[in-house]
């Protein structure tokens, strides 16, 4: 708790839970960062992820293993069979269930991921009702992505939602358009409105944000591709074969490295045409990232090839949060 002084010049106790926000492109180092980061603060770490909530889906998610937590706390991974959907509203609720339990405890929480909506969701308090869900008419909107593009739905979405078809245009994430479109159908309200409704209500958190990138981003591309090829090492193709061949939901079967492998499975491609197509879609995701969270002018961004070493970028880190926190 932390005393703020008003307009009027009285001191108010400002209640807001500090929490640390590292976000980034895929690839960029957060897991190692928000490792380190956590030990030096006594801190867990909750993931922001939308897909390393999924059992069974280790390798291509880059879900982090025992080696890597180095005995840190991480909670919403590897919680869900691959079967179920999960949505930005049950995200939020379940990760504000673990800041309260955090800081309850006395630790630092630490909300690291590349989803950028789920993050934003959750540090400025927007809500979405998960009755708002109609898959019949998703799936649709996704067939009608396959056959006639992106811009297909960003014209549906603008004839009801401009300001949001404007906002998402940039990005071209068909997920977060189709998103869109499925909740004005839903609910007769625009996504643009749930938004600005959701934000008169005060956040409970007092966010510190980093993000992590790279100025060169054939720097950042080139450590996506040593990743895929790592993966690759590791068993990716057995893995997919084994996703692809159970139960999917709505949300679990838009992670990127099953349905590009998807073809050689199948004998219909060669595995090197199907790598050079993972690497491509992975690279188009952590540019779409980058747009995302280049929106937010609150994060205080960390670019890994200004630094000689990991130890000056984790020091700089260290620097930014002891300011925010104690400055």
């Amino acid at each position: 708790m932390k005393l703020k002084n008003n307009s009027a010049g009285c001191d108010i106790l400002d209640n807001s839970i500090k929490v640390i926000s590292l976000a980034g492109p895929t690839a960029s180092g957060k897991t190692r960062l928000a490792v380190s980061l956590a030990k030096e603060f006594d801190g867990e770490i909750i993931s922001a992820d939308s897909m390393q909530i999924y059992k069974g889906m280790q390798i291509a998610t880059a879900k982090p293993d025992e080696n890597e937590m180095q005995g840190i706390r991480h909670h919403l991974i590897d919680f869900l069979p691959a079967d179920k959907t999960y949505s930005v509203a049950m995200f939020v609720k379940d990760a504000s269930e673990c800041i309260r339990e955090i800081s309850a405890r006395k630790k630092l929480p630490f909300i690291v991921g590349g989803t950028g909506l789920y993050i934003d969701s959750l540090l400025n308090n927007i809500t979405f009702s998960d009755e708002c869900r109609d898959e019949k008419l998703s799936l649709e909107l996704w067939k009608i992505n396959e056959e006639q593009g992106t811009d297909k739905l960003l014209e549906m979405l603008s004839q009801f939602d401009l300001q949001s078809a404007d906002r998402l245009r940039a990005e071209r994430n068909p997920k977060r358009i189709i998103r869109a479109i499925e909740f004005y159908k839903t609910t007769g309200r625009t996504i643009t409105s749930q938004i600005e409704n959701s934000r008169l209500e005060k956040s409970p958190y007092s966010p510190i944000k980093i993000g992590l990138n790279f100025r060169d981003r054939a720097k950042l591309y080139e450590r996506i591709n040593k990743r895929v090829d790592l993966m690759l090492e590791k068993g990716l193709v057995d893995e997919a074969r084994q996703v692809l061949s159970s139960n999917l939901s709505e949300t679990s079967v838009k992670a990127i490295g099953y349905k590009e492998l998807s073809p050689y499975i199948n004998g219909e491609k060669s595995l090197d045409e199907c790598v050079k197509k993972l690497k491509m879609e992975t690279r188009r995701y952590a540019k779409r990232q980058i747009t995302w969270f280049k929106r937010d002018s609150e994060i205080n961004w960390l670019y890994a090839d200004d630094y000689n070493s990991f130890n000056e970028l984790y020091n700089e880190a260290v620097k930014i949060i002891k300011d925010n926190l104690y400055g």
